[in-house]
C-alpha cells in the first residue's frame, strides 16, 4: 500500500533566519559556488535536495561526525553521485572528522571549507563523483547510476546478518538503517531494479531509497523515454511507497522518514518530487544539471535566498554549531553506549566478541586454514571449480564472515556451503545467498557488503562476467577485498558453444588496475589461491575456475603450488634450460606433457605456472629474473584465451599459443584439436621459438 506524507509547510524552513533554513541555503550556496569556481559539476540536485539532506541528517541518521567509521552507524549512500557536492556540503557543516589510512584520526575535518573551494581539483579530497577511502564519510564509490543503490542493498544485507549473528537479548550490537539517495537515472538502470527487487525478496525494512523525482536527465525531460508509475513498479517489488509531493517540505519529509522507521516488513522508498535547475549560461547549452550556473544567475539566486550577493563559499555563523549539533548530540551517546555495550560483550560473549573483533580489524582468526585440504596426484584429476568448492567448505567455519553465492548457479559454480542454510526473510544468519539470476545486481549487492566489513563473494560463469562489469571495476576501484568466483573458464565449456565460451574475458580483468585474476593449474593450486585471498582483503580478487577436470599434479615430482603466492614459479626445470613454457590454468597440464616430451628428446625446458600476473609484478626483479630470466628467448605461452598481453612474457621471439577466434560447440578434445592445444601443437611451437631466438 502507497502512503502520502501529508503536504504542509515547515515553519523553521519558510521562517528566513532560522538556523534549519540558513543551513539548508548554506548547503545551496556552497553547491553553487563550488561547481561555479570549477566550471564543472552539477548544482541542480544538490540545490533541490538539500531540505532532504538536512532534514535526513539532522533528524533521523544516526552518526557521530567525531567517529565516522562507528561499525553501528547509519548508512547514506549517494548513489546519484553526480550531486557529490549535497554529500561535501553535509560532511563539511557536520563537522566529520578524517580518518587516514591507518583507521586513526588525522585531527583534520573530513572536507574542509577549502576543500569545497578546491572542487573537483587535482588533489582535493572533494572528487567530481564521491570516492571511498579518498574522503571520509564516503561510504562507497558512486557515479555510474544505479551502483549506489544495488551497493544499499548490500549493506542493509550486512546489518540483517551481522545483528543475527552478534545480537544477543541484552547485547544489541547491530541495528542500523541504510539510506540511499537516488535520481531519475539511477531508478532507469537496470542494476538499481535488480537489486531493488532482490531487497523486496529478502524484505529489508532497514533500507530507505529516496528517490529524487525531477522529470530531467541530461537529454531533457524524461517524459522523452521514462513514464512509468515508479511507485505501483517498487509496490510489485513488495516495497512500502511514500510520496511527498514538494521536496521543500520539511515537515513532510519528516512524516516520511518517521513512517520508514516505523516500517518494520519491508523495505521503504520515499519518492520527493523536487523542481531542478534547467539551462547553462555559462556553457551556454540547454542541459539538465547544468555545469554551472554563471555568476548573474548566482547573484540572482542568492539575492532570493536573502543571501549576500558578494560572498562566495559563505558559511553563516552558527550554522556549522547548529548542524553538527542536531546529528552528534544524538550519534555521540548511541555511539558511546554501543562502546560499552561492546565492552562487556566481551566479557559475556568472549568467542564470540573475539571473531567480531577479528572481523572489524580485518585479521583473521588462528587456524583459519587448518583444515584446508591438500590434494592427491591424480592423473583424472578434478575441476578446479570443484577443488574450490572444497576449499572454501573448509574456510568458512573458521572465517564465518566470508559470504556470499552465485546468480543462480551454485550447483555449477560450487559455491554452496554444505549443511547451512540459505540467507533469507526469517533466518538473516544464513551463509548461503541466492542473487537469482542477477549478475549486475549481485555484483553491487557484494560490494556492499565488502564495504560492511563481510569478505563478500559472488560467482557465476566466467563469460557473464560482461553482464557484470561495472561492479567488478568498481570494487577495483575502491580498493576492496570482494571476490569474484567465475567457472566454466575456457573453450573446455565444450558443447554449450561459443555463447558460453570465454575469450576475452582473461584481458578485460587483466587490464583492470587493482584486481588480481588468478587461473589456478589444479586442485592443489586452487587452495593455494584461497589461502592467498583471504589473507589479503585490500583488493578484489578473480578466481577464474574450470569446469572439466584438471590432472592433479605430483607436487614430489614437481614444485609446491605455494608458489602460486607469487603470481609465477618455476613449476618444472632443467639444467640450462633451452625453452620456456608459460601456462595458466587448464594449460598447465599440457605444458607438463610438452616438457617431459622435449627431455625425452633431449632438448632442456623450462615450465613456468602464471596463474597471476597481478602477484608476478609485485615480486622484485630478482625474483622475476629467477623465473624468467631474460637471457632465455625462447619462449611459449599456452593459453586458451585472447593473445594479446602475452607479448610482455613471451617477447618478440616468443610464440602464444591462444584464441583469435571465438569458440565453437563441440566435445572438448575436438576443441582442443580444432584451435591448437595439444602436445604436439605446444611442442612444435617450442622447437619453432628455439630455432628463430
Amino acid at each position: 500500500m502507497s502512503d502520502t506524507a501529508t503536504a504542509g509547510t515547515s515553519n523553521d524552513l519558510m521562517e528566513d533566519g532560522s538556523l534549519s533554513r540558513l543551513t539548508i541555503d548554506t548547503i545551496r550556496t556552497l553547491s553553487m559556488d563550488a561547481v561555479q569556481k570549477a566550471n564543472s559539476g552539477h548544482p541542480g540536485t544538490p540545490m533541490s535536495m538539500a531540505p532532504v539532506g538536512y532534514t535526513l541528517w539532522s533528524q533521523f541518521l544516526r552518526y557521530d561526525p567525531a567517529t565516522p567509521d562507528w561499525p553501528n552507524r547509519d548508512r547514506f549512500v549517494l548513489s546519484v553521485g553526480h550531486a557529490s557536492m549535497l554529500l561535501y556540503s553535509l560532511l563539511h557543516l557536520a563537522k566529520v572528522e578524517e580518518i587516514d589510512a591507518k583507521g586513526q584520526k588525522s585531527g583534520h575535518e573530513a572536507v574542509s571549507l577549502e576543500d569545497i573551494e578546491n572542487f573537483r581539483q587535482i588533489g582535493s579530497k572533494t572528487p567530481g563523483h564521491p570516492e571511498y577511502r579518498h574522503t571520509t564519510g564516503v561510504e562507497t564509490t558512486t557515479g555510474p547510476l544505479g551502483q549506489g543503490c544495488g551497493n544499499s542493498v548490500g549493506m542493509a544485507i550486512a546489518e540483517r546478518w551481522l545483528a543475527a549473528r552478534y545480537n544477543k537479548p541484552d547485547h544489541q550490537l547491530f541495528d542500523y538503517d541504510v539510506y540511499a539517495l537516488a535520481g531519475d537515472g539511477d531508478i532507469m538502470e537496470g542494476v538499481s531494479q535488480e537489486a531493488a527487487s532482490l531487497a523486496g525478496h529478502l524484505r529489508l525494512s532497514n533500507l530507505c531509497w529516496i528517490y529524487d523525482s525531477n522529470h530531467i536527465t541530461i537529454e531533457g525531460k524524461t517524459s522523452l523515454t521514462f513514464d512509468e508509475d515508479v511507485g505501483k513498479r517498487f509496490e510489485g517489488y513488495g516495497w512500502n511507497v511514500i510520496h511527498v509531493d514538494d521536496a521543500n517540505d520539511c515537515a513532510a519529509l519528516s512524516d516520511a522518514f518517521a513512517a520508514f522507521r516505523a516500517t518494520d516488513d519491508k523495505p521503504t522508498l520515499i519518492i520527493v518530487h523536487s523542481v531542478i535547475g534547467y539551462g547553462s549560461p555559462i556553457a551556454g547549452t540547454s542541459k539538465a544539471h547544468s555545469d554551472a550556473m554563471g555568476e548573474e544567475v548566482i547573484r540572482e539566486t542568492k539575492r532570493a535566498y536573502g543571501w549576500p550577493e558578494d560572498k562566495s563559499f559563505y558559511v553563516p555563523e552558527g550554522v556549522i554549531e547548529h548542524f553538527n549539533g542536531a546529528i552528534a548530540d544524538r550519534g555521540r551517546p548511541a555511539r558511546e553506549a554501543w562502546d560499552k555495550a561492546r565492552d562487556s560483550y566481551r566479557t559475556a560473549y568472549p568467542d564470540l566478541a573475539k571473531e567480531l573483533d577479528a572481523m572489524l580489524s580485518d585479521s583473521l582468526p588462528d587456524g583459519w586454514d587448518a583444515d584446508i585440504p591438500v590434494f592427491e596426484p591424480d592423473a583424472k584429476g578434478i575441476a578446479s571449480r570443484d577443488a574450490s568448492g572444497k576449499v572454501l567448505n573448509a574456510i568458512v567455519p573458521k572465517v564465518p564472515w566470508l559470504l556470499g553465492g552465485s546468480a543462480d548457479l551454485a550447483p555449477s559454480t560450487k559455491t554452496d556451503i554444505k549443511g547451512a542454510p540459505s540467507f533469507e526473510p526469517g533466518n538473516y544468519g544464513g551463509a548461503n545467498f541466492h542473487f537469482g539470476v542477477r549478475e549486475h545486481g549481485m555484483g553491487a549487492v557484494v560490494n556492499g557488503m565488502t564495504l560492511s566489513h563481510l569478505r563478500g563473494y559472488g560467482s557465476t560463469f566466467f563469460v557473464f562476467l560482461d553482464y557484470m562489469r561495472p561492479p567488478v571495476r568498481l570494487s577495483a576501484l575502491m580498493e576492496i577485498g570482494a571476490v569474484w568466483v567465475f567457472t566454466h573458464d575456457s573453450i573446455g565449456v565444450g558443447e554449450d558453444g561459443p555463447t558460453h565460451q570465454p575469450i576475452e574475458q582473461l584481458v578485460m580483468l587483466r587490464a583492470t588496475p587493482g584486481m588480481d585474476t588468478i587461473r589456478p593449474g589444479d586442485a592443489n593450486e586452487t587452495a593455494a589461491a584461497w589461502k592467498a585471498i583471504v589473507k589479503d582483503a585490500s583488493h578484489p580478487t578473480a578466481l577464474v575456475l574450470s569446469r572439466q577436470a584438471l590432472p592433479t599434479i605430483d607436487r614430489t615430482k614437481y614444485a609446491s603450488a605455494d608458489g602460486l603466492e607469487k603470481g609465477a614459479y618455476v613449476l618444472a626445470d632443467s639444467e640450462d634450460p633451452q625453452v620456456i613454457l608459460i601456462a595458466t590454468g587448464s594449460e598447465v597440464s599440457l605444458a607438463i606433457g610438452a616438457y617431459e616430451q622435449l627431455r625425452s628428446e633431449g632438448i632442456a625446458a623450462r615450465v613456468v605456472s602464471m596463474p597471476s600476473w597481478f602477484r608476478y609484478e609485485l615480486q622484485s626483479d630478482d625474483y622475476k629474473e629467477s623465473v624468467l630470466p631474460k637471457a632465455i628467448k625462447a619462449r611459449v605461452s599456452i593459453e586458451m584465451g585472447s593473445e594479446i598481453g602475452w607479448d610482455r612474457y613471451i617477447g618478440f621471439e616468443g610464440k602464444a599459443i591462444s584464441m583469435a577466434t571465438f569458440g565453437a560447440s563441440a566435445p572438448i578434445a575436438k576443441l582442443q584439436d580444432k584451435f591448437g592445444f595439444t602436445l604436439a601443437k605446444v611442442v612444435d611451437a617450442a622447437k619453432s621459438v628455439m630455432e628463430t631466438k
